[in-house]
């Protein structure tokens, strides 16, 4: 690229805007502080006269059914998690079981606070669109009460002349039931217990009597045996003993109903590492060496202390399995991957240290080490730090990225770059000017001053940018390719 000065070129706002909908409404477990006080709870349930349990049920359901599918079904399935509480008390009916099931259940707003920082991949289903048009998923991180952040979804079609249409979302929210028992592969496991430094005798023991693929009955199975026999007041043992579990739970599946809709489908939090949200997912459709396609999305687990870039993959957006990502490279956030390996590898652009936009390489899409410093603040607008904003986009004329610069008062703005195809280490070209900065409409927020997407969509010759405005809505703007390109220098 040549170093002279180009025409700067800005996006073009087009909308709509997505706002954060209180009345979407999971039905979620509620704890009581203690145990004690649970024991109570089913103790007073278990007091009432069936006469009672009958018409106290059925003012909950009158109250709740039209704000969720199947809730008695549900409220019975919470009271198999709760039944322990029973004691010695003697078997509850039905209705009583559902009953005290809704004293163990709580609605839930994931979208009550904010709806922000979207990521835009083509839709599996093309059928039925007009010529030029093209259905796309869009994912959000959506807060609610706890500042807890979730995985929502839209759908939503760019017709040929790249207008935004939004379907209107199912009114029934719901969240996945986990897969019982996934596989694990003993090689990989090893190795990430290796990179978190919990191998030890122990761990190799139990790892010598797991087959190759095993499944979380064979791991607790073996691990029962073994500490059996292992002296309890090992402190060792049971530092590897946590680590494994914590490993083994950490990488999980869970599975929507098939009928339902993509809309309908929330990502919740559920385990310890990702206590206190599930954040930034920047999902990307990957082409595997065989040709199929796989959706990944890196995404930022946090526990309310430590942040911890995960995986997330799915092949049809029913069925997902989170992954730990592993190696030195694995820290901060703002991890995105290529769409392809580029010369037999895979590629993620990341920012380690909190300032610039690095670029690793590796053949394990679960470890990664090695990153090389990329791109570096350059403009007053990106003077504090720089990051990518979502996986790269296969141009003709090289790797397009959308970036993120913070400036004074922390104020951020949208730019790219341009990255050699065929050697993505090399830079061709970076904007001088943002692309995107708030407007006045934009600037108010839970996060002020603040325009940020997670990743955009190529729609023939037009860039359609997702964003997110002062984490707290969501809307769409456009550039076109060419100009963008143009303006590179």
């Amino acid at each position: 690229m040549t170093t002279s000065i180009r025409p700067a070129v800005h996006a073009k706002r087009i909308g709509p805007t997505l706002a954060p909908d209180r009345a979407r409404v999971l039905m979620r477990p509620f704890h009581p502080t203690t145990e004690d006080i649970a024991r109570r709870i089913v103790a007073r349930v278990m007091t009432l006269p069936d006469e009672g349990v009958a018409r106290l049920l059925g003012r909950v359901l009158g109250e709740f059914e039209d704000r969720h599918e199947q809730v008695e079904q549900l409220f019975r399935r919470r009271f198999e998690q709760v039944r322990h509480y029973l004691g010695d008390s003697p078997e509850a009916s039905a209705e009583r079981q559902a009953l005290i099931g809704s004293y163990f259940t709580h609605e839930y707003s994931p979208e009550s606070a904010a709806l922000f920082n979207p990521s835009m991949v083509p839709h599996p289903d093309q059928a039925g669109l007009p010529k030029g048009a093209l259905r796309f998923i869009l994912s959000l991180r959506a807060t609610g009460e706890g500042h807890i952040s979730s995985i929502t979804f839209r759908t939503g079609v760019v017709s040929a002349q790249h207008r935004i249409t939004l379907t209107p979302p199912v009114p029934f929210a719901t969240e996945p039931e986990r897969v019982p028992n996934p596989a694990y592969d003993k090689k990989l496991f090893a190795s990430k217990l290796q990179e978190a430094g919990v191998q030890n005798d122990f761990c190799q023991r139990v790892l010598d009597q797991l087959p190759e693929a095993f499944i979380l009955d064979d791991l607790y199975r073996v691990l029962t045996a073994e500490r059996q026999q292992t002296d309890p007041a090992d402190a060792t043992t049971e530092h590897a003993v946590r680590g494994i579990l914590l490993l083994a739970e950490s990488n999980y599946e869970v599975h929507f109903a098939p009928a339902s809709r993509v809309s309908q489908r929330v990502l919740f939090p559920s385990t310890a590492s990702q206590r206190n949200g599930i954040e930034d997912a920047r999902f990307v459709r990957f082409q595997n060496d065989d040709g199929g396609l796989t959706y990944y999305a890196t995404y930022t687990a946090y526990d309310g202390k430590i942040i911890l870039p995960q995986l997330l993959e799915t092949p049809d957006f029913v069925h997902f399995k989170f992954n730990t990502l592993n190696g030195p490279a694995v820290q901060n956030k703002g991890m995105a991957l290529f769409p392809r390996k580029i010369n037999g590898h895979y590629a993620m652009l990341s920012r380690q240290d909190d300032e610039n936009i690095l670029i690793m390489f590796s053949d394990n899409i679960h470890f990664w080490d090695a990153p090389k410093v990329l791109l570096s603040p350059a403009q007053p607008w990106e003077f504090i730090k720089m990051g990518n904003c979502g996986s790269p986009i296969e141009t003709e004329a090289g790797w397009l990225v959308l970036s993120h610069g913070v400036g004074a008062m922390r104020k951020y703005c949208l730019g790219a770059f341009l990255l050699d195809l065929n050697d993505p280490a090399r830079v061709l070209g970076r904007l001088r000017e943002p692309l995107l900065s708030p407007n006045e409409a934009e600037r108010e927020g839970y996060v002020p001053n603040v325009v940020y997407t997670c990743g955009v969509l190529l729609h023939g010759r037009e860039v359609v940018i997702p964003y997110a405005m002062s984490d707290y809505a969501t809307s769409f703007a456009t550039v076109s390719l060419n100009e963008l390109l143009a303006a590179m220098e």
